[in-house]
């Protein structure tokens, strides 16, 4: 009912038509009713009753991800008796060999054993970053190449490049896919999002240049067509486009890093990432967090009191109230400071210890299998220092920074190089095939090593002027080009100081005389 365009309530449509409404009774359910709605009621599916189609089937994203009524081809495996379901919901639940939804992710990364492996792969791969090469590197020589390098550095400082790479690899480690978006100023233009990017001056200019690099995490991206019918296609099981919370953009314009893809037919099911660390080193955190756990409580209760006294009428049958008084009395008068009184004929106080050898090595061995499956050394990821005669760590941190750098050289220089294209174009409407970049290297050498190579190098280079390979001019070029040399950037303009030589030679009859006469 309404009046003046305005809804009425129940109580007053009937206030209003002079109807009085009788109370109701109150509901009363009888016990047989609650009970057969408890028997007959559906019970929650176990995972393990779960079938295989079920476990393996596409990735649901959020509300709000995907457009309305999206028309998608949904990918399924499926199951044989019943085998594959209950190996898949094992795997699943226990050993983490499934997606486990980006949620349940950002999660489980708010635990510091996930999260400190993630944040120090991320970190390792910008450390020391980049160096953009091309152009003479003498300042006193102009060289274009030169001033684009410049130019190129400041540009990626202004984009903050290193930090959004850092948090987009996190992403990577974290969710098992990270992705950028590359804006030019066109995120709200659906017909720009949709239509793939183009890498020429036409298009990419000082007109319309890179503006800026937007970090997008990956539950609110979600795949949109792929081919599927033809795995010779360069697109079978790659999404030509994304949806970004409803807007269709095209592949080109996300940079996607997957470090560790799956296979076809287990990509719908991971939403088109990857296996992340965390979803890798679940196993072994559980089992670290079990045997924490273990090794607490065997310290906290490594000795019992045990008080020798009677109880035969507790256990004829009575209340045992006498029994528990004395326990009371037992825990309140107990002290290790104190006195404490026992019958002298009916009780007897003993001291139950569980010995504690060895809980340490367990816990420690627990904990060393999370570094084994992140990849990471103990003492990068646990900050435990070798002990032992002579004992080092370099090999294991060479090691590791080994990994980091396939880890740049695959995933990493992909992305970077096109962004460095794409300054080019914003920059100077071109792109100079001149210009590259090389990853630092993360390994330093400490002093003594610095100075063993200069001496080897020293020693090397008196050999070979001696045996006339090489001149004394062509050895002081070589110190003044040496970024690494106590003398780079020296002033060659002038002579090559003269060698002093003594001015007067002992000769072979004075050293005769010299050791006769000292005879």
């Amino acid at each position: 009912m309404e009046r003046n365009g305005y809804k009425l309530s129940r109580q007053a449509a009937l206030a209003e038509a002079g109807i009085r409404e009788e109370p109701r009774a109150p509901m009363v359910i009888s016990e047989a009713a609650k009970l057969k709605a408890r028997t007959t009621a559906t019970p929650r599916p176990s995972p393990l009753d779960m079938p295989a189609d079920q476990i393996f089937a596409a990735y649901q994203p959020l509300d709000g991800v995907l457009p309305d009524a999206p028309e998608m081809a949904l990918d399924a495996c499926n199951s044989m008796a019943g085998q594959i379901a209950n190996w898949a919901a094992q795997a699943l639940y226990h050993e983490g060999q499934g997606f486990f939804g980006y949620q349940y992710l950002a999660e489980l990364i708010q635990r510091a054993e996930y999260r400190h492996a993630c944040d120090i792969w991320a970190e390792h791969a910008v450390r020391k970053w980049i160096k953009v090469t091309g152009g003479v590197v003498d300042e006193n020589v102009k060289d274009p190449t030169a001033e684009k390098r410049k130019k190129i550095e400041a540009e990626l400082a202004r984009l903050d490049v290193r930090d959004i790479f850092q948090e987009w690899l996190f992403h990577d480690q974290a969710y098992g896919r990270g992705q950028i978006f590359l804006d030019f100023g066109d995120a709200d233009s659906r017909t720009e999002l949709e239509s793939p990017l183009l890498i020429d001056p036409a298009k990419v200019n000082q007109n319309r240049p890179l503006k800026r690099l937007t970090l997008v995490e990956p539950m609110w991206v979600s795949p949109g067509v792929y081919e599927t019918s033809n795995p010779l296609r360069h697109d079978f099981y790659r999404p030509a486009s994304w949806y970004v919370f409803g807007r269709r953009v095209a592949d080109s314009r996300l940079l996607t890093i997957n470090s560790r893809p799956v296979s076809d037919m287990l990509k719908p099911g991971y939403s088109f990432g990857g296996q992340s660390l965390v979803q890798l080193m679940k196993p072994y955190v559980d089992n670290w967090l079990r045997t924490r756990q273990a090794v607490s409580d065997m310290v906290n209760i490594y000795s019992v009191l045990n008080l020798k006294t009677d109880m035969s009428s507790t256990l004829s049958g009575a209340d045992g109230g006498v029994v528990f008084d004395r326990a009371d009395m037992f825990v309140q008068t107990r002290d290790n400071r104190g006195l404490m009184l026992t019958d002298k004929n009916m009780e007897e106080l003993e001291a139950i210890a569980v010995p504690l050898a060895g809980l340490d090595a367990l816990q420690a061995q627990a904990q060393e299998q999370m570094a084994s499956v992140s990849r990471i050394p103990l003492s990068i990821y646990l900050q435990v220092t070798p002990t032992g005669l002579n004992a080092t760590n370099d090999g294991e941190t060479r090691n590791f920074y080994a990994d980091v750098h396939s880890y740049q050289e695959k995933n990493v220089r992909g992305p970077l190089k096109l962004i460095i294209d794409l300054i080019q174009l914003s920059l100077f409407g071109a792109i100079d095939p001149a210009i590259d970049f090389e990853f630092l290297p993360l390994w330093e050498m400490s002093d003594k090593d610095r100075a063993d190579i200069r001496k080897a190098d020293a020693e090397a280079d008196v050999a070979y002027v001696a045996a006339g390979v090489v001149s004394n001019e062509e050895t002081r070029q070589r110190l003044a080009n040496d970024t690494t040399s106590l003398y780079y950037g020296v002033d060659l303009s002038d002579p090559a100081p003269d060698v002093e030589e003594d001015d007067e030679e002992p000769s072979e009859q004075g050293t005769s005389n010299s050791k006769s006469g000292a005879g």
